[in-house]
């Protein structure tokens, strides 16, 4: 049985590999980590690579665990959303480069908030939020269209919860489920002021072409890019976190990722034009 397969199993076991996976201190599972990772480029042959990552995998249960717990008022099964998360972490597993320069966790835990997103977008509205938040979506176009007219402005949400009769959270919660479920995708611009993508990186002809090859040609121009940019395209393109998310991961502002984004897709796009020039 393997990682992903231990999240189907009971609640009983999977607790039991959460203790197990979360005995060691950070900084001894970042450490752990590295040296698996490192033994794994060097393994002999596929089964030994694999079992070497499975241990990776068994070993950060307990942030996949967390991270999908993070989800549970979603009105979503905690199983499945575990299921998801475990499959989110195997995918980081097998994409991470240990010779990026940043630890795994900060990948992994990206990835399977995306994989997470992902799952939540597939579902569409099969995914309900809870009847007394669809309900008061349905009554906030009117209220906010109202009250702009009145005040002359966009009402702030306890301006709408008075108008409505409800609890300032419960008019947050209703204006944060519209949106909560839709991940960014590869062909969404980056920022506003920058309406470029990875895909208009390409030209007409090759978009049509799909992912697969746009990842072909961009690959070895990413290569080229700094540990830092590449950390930063990964977790924008492919972990699928919001601006916001990798400021708080690499500690800058939002507006810094956002030129940031800008800035390596600029270069990206230069240097593929002189490419096929």
């Amino acid at each position: 049985m393997n990682a992903v397969d231990e999240f189907s199993s009971s609640g009983t076991r999977l607790r039991a590999r959460t203790r197990r996976a979360s005995s060691p201190a950070r900084r001894q599972r970042a450490e752990l980590t590295a040296s698996l990772f490192r033994r794994r480029l060097t393994a002999p042959d596929d089964p030994t690579r694999a079992a070497l990552l499975e241990q990776v995998v068994e070993l950060h249960l307990d942030v996949a665990a967390s991270i999908a717990g993070s989800y549970g008022s979603r009105g979503v099964d905690g199983e499945d959303l575990r299921q998801v998360a475990c499959v989110g972490l195997l995918n980081a597993a097998r994409r991470f480069d240990i010779d990026a320069g940043f630890d795994f966790m900060s990948f992994a835990v990206p990835t399977i908030r995306g994989e997470i997103r992902r799952y939540f977008r597939d579902l569409g509205w099969t995914v309900r939020p809870p009847r007394r938040v669809q309900e008061l979506q349905q009554h906030l176009p009117a209220a906010r269209a109202e009250l702009e007219r009145t005040l002359g402005r966009s009402p702030r949400p306890g301006e709408l919860a008075t108008h409505l009769g409800v609890k300032t959270n419960d008019v947050v919660e209703a204006v944060s489920a519209t949106g909560c479920y839709s991940p960014r995708s590869l062909d969404e611009p980056t920022s506003a002021d920058d309406g470029q993508s990875l895909y208009d990186l390409l030209g007409t002809s090759d978009r049509q072409r799909g992912a697969a090859e746009a990842r072909v040609l961009l690959a070895p121009l990413v290569r080229e890019l700094s540990e830092r940019d590449r950390h930063v395209l990964s977790m924008r393109f492919f972990a699928q976190c919001t601006q916001r998310e990798i400021a708080a991961n690499i500690g800058v502002t939002q507006m810094q990722v956002s030129r940031m984004l800008t800035r390596i897709l600029r270069d990206l796009r230069r240097q593929l034009a002189d490419e096929q020039g």
